[in-house]
């Protein structure tokens, strides 16, 4: 975790493992327009990932390896996340008249206050986010620290794929870093408050923003392995060929009624659910923007069913829609992923911290 908040000058792979695949993304950036220089995505196989935890080290790296082949990506050193619920994060107050060594024994000598596990097992990072509001040359530190064996288990993934793993990072700063890409995106004046709802394979994380930080982060099991598995029971499919006729079609008639539209319905139930946790755990009652993000939220009419239920204008994520391509990336497999690779974006975008 000690480059977690490391400023860093030269090209970063983003590499983002999820649950079902891992997908390498490098961007260059001039001026202030951005270019895709190198993007691929490869499946991993069953339970490589199990909520979020590696259990299998090899498989993973195998997966980032076919991945960087496909992609013909030059960056050498990879930018991986965990998520957010691996790692607690803390704001200190300390005094701002340390020198960075001296702040950093004080923050470990003090860590045991904030961090539930040993010392020995945690990966730990800070960085000063700026003046306290209690004055008296305080200033206020973010505290982030994760088990190291999760840190570990990533390393050693992107390790095995013969990149060297430069940064690690949380998964909700990485969608914060993303949504500067689509703030200009959005219609309307005085828009403070964003929900960006990121529905993977198998987990859905609500990531809050006001004013384009972070507040709220809550993630719940829910995914469209469900509407796979749906398909599989009423039609007698394997695992792989409900994921593929999900994605190309061919199935009965009655697949949109009777198996399509109860998942879109169970989609606007979740999002419901996980504001309502939002608004009952905060000063919030409203937000003024959902954002749908992640590979379930492609589904067709899914987005228009999500505005008119809540009420809250809803668009689907994609933070490519102003950047250019380089030869290398194809259009259309980009496009067609671009709403499960904020995360992968927001790790690229470690370049030009």
């Amino acid at each position: 975790m000690a480059n977690l908040f490391n400023k860093k000058n030269k090209a970063i792979l983003g590499v983002d493992i999820s649950s079902t695949s891992v997908k390498v993304l490098e961007l260059s950036r001039n001026n202030d327009r951005y270019q895709v220089e190198a993007y691929a995505a490869e499946p991993l196989p069953a339970n490589a990932v199990v909520e979020q935890s590696i259990s299998n080290d090899e498989a993973v790296g195998e997966a980032i390896r076919r991945a960087l082949s496909r992609s013909r990506a030059s960056a050498k050193r990879a930018a991986i996340a965990v998520a957010g619920s691996a790692v607690i994060t803390k704001t200190v107050q300390m005094n701002g008249k340390l020198k960075d060594d001296e702040m950093d024994f004080q923050i470990r000598a003090e860590a045991d206050q904030y961090i539930p596990y040993p010392l020995e097992e945690v990966a730990l990072d800070w960085e000063i986010q700026g003046p306290s509001d209690s004055g008296n040359d305080m200033v206020d530190v973010l505290l982030a620290a994760c088990r190291s064996e999760t840190v570990e288990r990533r390393k050693d993934a992107v390790e095995y794929a013969n990149l060297e793993a430069a940064v690690v990072d949380v998964e909700a700063f990485c969608t914060e870093r993303a949504f500067s890409l689509l703030a200009g995106q959005l219609d309307g004046d005085e828009i403070e408050t964003v929900a960006i709802l990121d529905i993977g394979a198998t987990m859905t994380t609500l990531s809050v923003l006001h004013e384009g930080k972070s507040i709220y982060t809550r993630e719940q099991l829910f995914g469209g392995k469900q509407l796979s598995e749906d398909i599989m029971r009423r039609y007698g499919l394997s695992e792989e060929e409900a994921t593929r006729a999900k994605l190309e079609g061919g199935l009965p008639d009655d697949y949109e009624s009777e198996v399509l539209e109860p998942f879109r319905r169970a989609v606007v139930q979740q999002v419901s659910r996980s504001l309502q946790f939002f608004y009952s755990s905060s000063q919030f009652n409203d937000v003024d923007y959902i954002i749908l993000a992640g590979g379930t939220s492609s589904i067709p009419y899914l987005s228009d069913q999500v505005q008119d239920a809540m009420g809250i204008a809803t668009v689907i994520a994609n933070p490519f829609v102003n950047m250019t391509l380089s030869q290398k990336v194809n259009a259309n497999l980009l496009n067609g992923d671009a709403p499960s690779l904020m995360i992968a974006c927001g790790l690229a975008m470690r370049s030009f911290d």
